[in-house]
């Protein structure tokens, strides 16, 4: 089997970003419903939706929030890194048929902890969707190569 490896805690610099992009299909929804248990109307049924004031179907909140896991588990820091915390604002919902831009970005490294701040942003267009700030375990190159 391949080895599979994202970068390492040195590899990581501040200001060093990645996106990862996805349009938002009523499947996405449905599927999110059936796997997280929300099955809150607002997410699955337009007649109710559209009397609430979004006037209409919007996506979970966790579901755009977990784009921001897709860029950090594959792209930065990638593979290997462990997700410790995470905090999100919800700024403005996501409708099907828009395409979220979740974006990290490293703010800090605390290589004592081997630990990495990264802000996590989601955007649909030039709106902010999602606003927070993560926590992340980075593994060491050393410790990769002392196995």
């Amino acid at each position: 089997m391949a080895e599979v490896s994202g970068h390492f805690l040195e590899d990581l610099s501040v200001g060093q970003s990645a996106t990862y992009a996805k349009t938002v299909t009523d499947a996405d929804i449905v599927l999110f419903a059936g796997i997280s248990g929300d099955v809150n109307p607002v997410h699955l049924d337009q007649d109710y939706a559209t009397g609430t004031m979004f006037k209409g179907r919007i996506a979970h909140g966790m579901l755009t929030a977990s784009f921001i896991s897709a860029v950090l588990g594959t792209k930065l820091p990638g593979p290997g890194c462990i997700y410790v915390s995470q905090n999100l604002k919800f700024k403005a919902p996501v409708r099907i048929g828009e395409t979220v831009r979740a974006t990290v970005t490293v703010t800090a490294i605390d290589p004592a902890r081997a630990r990495v701040t990264v802000s996590t942003v989601c955007k649909v267009g030039e709106t902010v969707v999602i606003d927070g700030e993560a926590q992340l375990v980075v593994p060491r190159r050393q410790a990769q190569a002392a196995e």
